[in-house]
């Protein structure tokens, strides 16, 4: 079984997968811990799951967090004896990269335009709803060109609640209508069809580069919130990065 680990700056999620099923997955905070907090974290886990720690054999992870890494590797060769193999531009990737510098670019946005090439195809646009919202684009070459980065739900809405001492806390529900009625309705409209609006604008403004209509793939926590609601949007998939995350294994794993 391999063990597959997507650290983000909110959220790491975490999946097991039988072969090609993913079997578990855990969608948890990104918080700093030493390597013995974090390998019995994830021993916990299995346990609670059933799943036998010597079942183990394979770990890949992606991190946007370079402070949580060594800690992270270290639990992971200690307590589940697996040597993980860590997501960069350098690995073998299965794609082209038309990105100057290649090191820049984000491990996460690298895992999802390989699952998304995979089960897609190119040319294609992954939109991923995270702390950030990010465009990737793929060519017909299935070249990973590079993208945009815009401020998450999540994030936008700290900044509004921090600089406005009245308006209340609301959950990320697409409201009935673009017309606020009461306060949450209109903080409901303005995060929720705004952000629809920001993402399908750059969709439409990166069909207008490519000389062609892309189909185009959500992942991320508010990926099926914003589809919804988006005019450009053509799946949801939740769990598109963890699969990029094996697929990458399986080119890079240790023989």
């Amino acid at each position: 079984m391999l063990l597959v680990l997507d650290v983000g700056n909110t959220t790491t999620v975490i999946g097991i997968y039988d072969g090609e099923t993913l079997v578990k997955h855990w969608r948890l905070m990104s918080e700093r811990h030493t390597s013995d907090e974090l390998g019995i974290y994830l021993l916990n886990l299995l346990d609670i799951c059933g799943i036998p720690r010597t079942s183990i054999d394979g770990a890949i992870y992606s991190s946007v967090v370079p402070s949580l890494d060594m800690a992270l590797s270290e639990g992971l060769r200690e307590y589940l004896s697996v040597d993980p193999v860590k997501v960069s531009s350098s690995l073998d990737l299965g794609i082209d990269i038309a990105y100057s510098p290649r090191h820049e670019v984000g491990a996460d946005r690298l895992v999802n335009s390989v699952a998304g090439k995979a089960r897609y195809g190119a040319p294609l646009i992954v939109v991923d709803f995270g702390t950030a919202i990010t465009l990737d684009i793929l060519n017909s070459e299935g070249a990973y060109l590079g993208g945009t980065i815009s401020p998450g739900l999540v994030t936008g809405m700290e900044a509004l609640f921090g600089r406005t001492a009245k308006l209340p806390q609301v959950s990320l529900e697409p409201p009935k209508s673009v017309i606020g009625n009461n306060t949450i309705g209109s903080i409901q409209a303005g995060i929720l069809f705004g952000n629809a609006g920001l993402v399908d604008f750059l969709v439409r403004k990166t069909w207008d580069e490519l000389g062609c209509r892309t189909p185009v793939a959500a992942t991320g926590g508010h990926a099926a919130a914003i589809a919804s609601i988006s005019e450009t949007i053509t799946a949801v998939d939740p769990w598109l990065t963890l699969e990029g995350l094996r697929l990458i294994h399986e080119r890079n794993r240790p023989r």
